[in-house]
């Protein structure tokens, strides 16, 4: 066993540092002053290759890998996590579903773009009483209509949903069937009349990376971009969070990380009683506790990565990963607002910012809640977690499933 950082995943958070550096912070005010989606950044980041680590050469990436996805979901997240939205739906739930679930000619004609950040993503499952329940609560159908599909209802809280090109979005195509009538559909919104997102405001998150309440009023899908068969849309959109687990919880990792770089840059400098505060034993125990979950959910999350990478079940791994990422995220923020002390609100520091993505990634691809019964339920023998058949295509020691 080798717990020696891997030089080229070094070299690769070194560069995404400064991406965010000279790419994104002396951009982003202008965007977020004039509430403008920044999609010059994002071009920019598809350009640098911050989307394609999963995919291979022949579609434009550099297979470099899972690990790598999750290093440059956690450096962007550090200081910048509203661009880790960005990874989700340009590296992994749009375009690797596809790669993951479409034909060959579906990854040539979607892939290469959304990877290279010239279209946007998005990725459409949950509806309004859906909740934890995506499968049993879906209203939106799809009914066969001449050559192709037409749908019909609304889904809820699809991120980049406003200014998507392509996306990955679910419907039922047989009602009676329960999940075993889903189906899967690529859309392209600009080229589907009745397609409708208008985006949710939400005050504690920055205005760039919006989720929208979509609506779908007899919207045509043509055959060919039917993902897998019908049917199998539960058994996709499962396997896609499986994967967007790995961003988030890469993400959660990284504001873990940012929160305990400024508590411990503040607690170093913010002097009380005549002395740095981080001389307080108290201040000490909350710095400890924060660096040390933040290095147990670094392994989780690398395991993940690794395990993905080899192509191995992973829905065990994805839970333990995320559920952990997010309770120390959790106990980092809280411990850094306390260290801040008011401060913590002031725009000056970014204590708010990173605590209310916090709060948000807590819900993203299956909230903690959902993630213990999982892990709970895979521990006591009632579901093994692992029992589903595997889909990833990208594991480059072999494909399952």
């Amino acid at each position: 066993m080798d717990f020696s950082p891997d030089p080229d995943l070094e070299l690769l958070r070194q560069s995404v540092r400064r991406f965010v550096a000279t790419e994104i912070e002396p951009a982003v005010g202008d965007y977020e002053r004039d509430g403008r989606f920044p999609r010059p950044i994002v071009e920019k980041m598809g350009a640098a290759g911050l989307f394609g680590a999963a995919f291979p050469g022949s579609l434009g990436g550099s297979a470099m890998g899972f690990q790598a996805v999750a290093a440059i979901a956690e450096e962007l997240s550090r200081t910048r996590p509203e661009f880790g939205y960005a990874m989700n739906m340009q590296a992994m739930t749009c375009p690797f579903t596809i790669f993951n679930w479409g034909s060959a000619e579906q990854a040539e004609r979607f892939v290469p773009d959304l990877i290279a950040g010239r279209r946007l993503g998005m990725f459409a499952l949950t509806e309004a009483g859906g909740g934890s329940d995506p499968a049993g609560a879906m209203q939106t159908r799809a009914a066969r209509a001449g050559g192709g599909y037409r749908l019909n209802g609304a889904k809820m809280w699809i991120t980049m949903a406003d200014v998507c090109d392509t996306g990955v979005i679910f419907a039922k195509t047989d009602p009676a069937a329960g999940h075993r009538g889903i189906t899967a559909f690529v859309i392209e919104p600009g080229s589907a009349p009745g397609f409708r997102a208008d985006p949710v405001s939400m005050s504690s998150l920055s205005p760039l990376f919006r989720s929208s309440a979509v609506f779908l009023d007899d919207v045509a899908v043509p055959a060919e971009n039917r993902l897998g068969e019908e049917g199998e849309g539960f058994k996709i959109a499962m396997n896609a969070l499986d994967f967007g687990r790995l961003t988030v919880a890469a993400r959660l990792l990284g504001l873990a990380q940012g929160c305990l770089d400024h508590a411990v840059d503040y607690a170093n400098r913010r002097v009380v009683g005549g002395r740095p505060i981080g001389r307080y034993q108290r201040v000490q125990q909350a710095i400890a506790d924060m660096t040390v979950n933040g290095a147990a959910a670094r392994l989780l999350v690398e395991r993940l990565g690794w395990t993905m990478d080899r192509g191995l079940p992973m829905t065990r791994t994805a839970a333990h990963a995320k559920y952990f990422a997010q309770r120390a995220a959790k106990h980092a923020a809280d411990s850094a607002a306390e260290i801040f002390g008011g401060y913590a609100l002031a725009d000056e520091y970014p204590i708010g910012r990173l605590a209310a993505y916090v709060n948000v990634l807590n819900v993203g691809e299956g909230t903690a809640n959902v993630q213990r019964v999982l892990i709970a339920e895979d521990a006591l023998g009632i579901k093994d977690a692992d029992r589903h058949p595997l889909r990833n295509r990208a594991g480059r020691d072999r494909e399952a499933g």
